[in-house]
């Protein structure tokens, strides 16, 4: 399947409790990092593979996502106000990102299943990727969308090692050996987002704002033995705290950020 008829659908909708030195004044998904909302560095990793429609799930603080992308082209150029006749030009500027992007209100407290499903109606295509607005990987969307495929199953889950939260001290002998300050874990898989879905897949999903992707939908896909496991062994990493957020900052500002690349 061309990677240019898919479409991306990207969960934004959550309070991001965790991490409330950002998100008690904006949307997590709208948190900079390198001067550009996490949001825009997920949308980029999947435009790098063609896709170029994008379906935003809005909730908490959804106006700020709302207003960034219809101020888009102001914002990322110079302008030119006439204060006489209210008009404004934009002059300078190269060509902005060729991406459409559906923002659709899918509640204030609608749980992530919930807002997948009310984001059904705007997607256009039989099968469609899925990601939450909160985490960044080098995932080789490619090579995701040709297991998903493969497989020919309802649905196709990114497998990651996550980064552990403490820094780990190998021992020998009394003496450290080794310091590694959030080393990537090497054994035991987890839930990294990046997936890919049937359309069918939320058929009988309830449009019931309290339904769980991962409690309520994912479940029952297993059952069903409809779900795919897609390994990533490289780069991905969640932004669920301040720190977190300063790692990611600090890879883009040394030049050192696998999904940019």
């Amino acid at each position: 399947m061309n990677l240019h008829e898919m479409e991306a659908v990207i969960l934004c909708g959550g309070q991001g409790t965790r991490l409330r030195e950002e998100t008690e004044f904006k949307p997590k998904p709208m948190v900079e990092i390198g001067g550009r909302p996490i949001l825009w560095h997920i949308m980029q990793r999947y435009a790098k593979y063609g896709v170029r429609r994008f379906v935003l799930c809005l909730g908490y603080k959804g106006e700020m996502i709302r207003d960034y992308f219809l101020q888009y082209r102001y914002r990322n150029a110079d302008v030119v106000v006439s204060l006489r006749w209210n008009d404004v030009q934009i002059i300078g500027q190269e060509p902005a990102e060729d991406w459409e992007v559906v923002l659709a209100d899918t509640g204030q407290d609608t749980m992530t299943g919930g807002r997948l499903k009310r984001a059904m109606k705007h997607v256009k295509g039989e099968r469609f990727f899925a990601t939450y607005g909160d985490g960044v990987a080098d995932v080789d969307v490619g090579a995701l969308l040709k297991c998903h495929m493969d497989g020919k199953r309802l649905a196709t889950v990114t497998a990651v090692h996550p980064s552990s939260r403490y820094g780990e001290i190998n021992v020998d002998q009394g003496s450290v050996a080794d310091f590694m300050e959030k080393p990537q874990v090497n054994d035991g898989w987890i839930n990294g987002g990046y997936f890919v879905f049937e359309k069918q897949a939320f058929a009988d999903v309830a449009t019931d704002p309290g339904v769980v992707l991962e409690n309520d939908v994912l479940p029952k896909i297993v059952q069903q033995k409809q779900l795919t496991a897609y390994h990533h062994d490289g780069f991905w990493q969640c932004m669920d705290t301040y720190r977190e957020t300063l790692l990611l900052n600090a890879l883009v500002s040394q030049g050192k950020a696998p999904w940019l690349s």
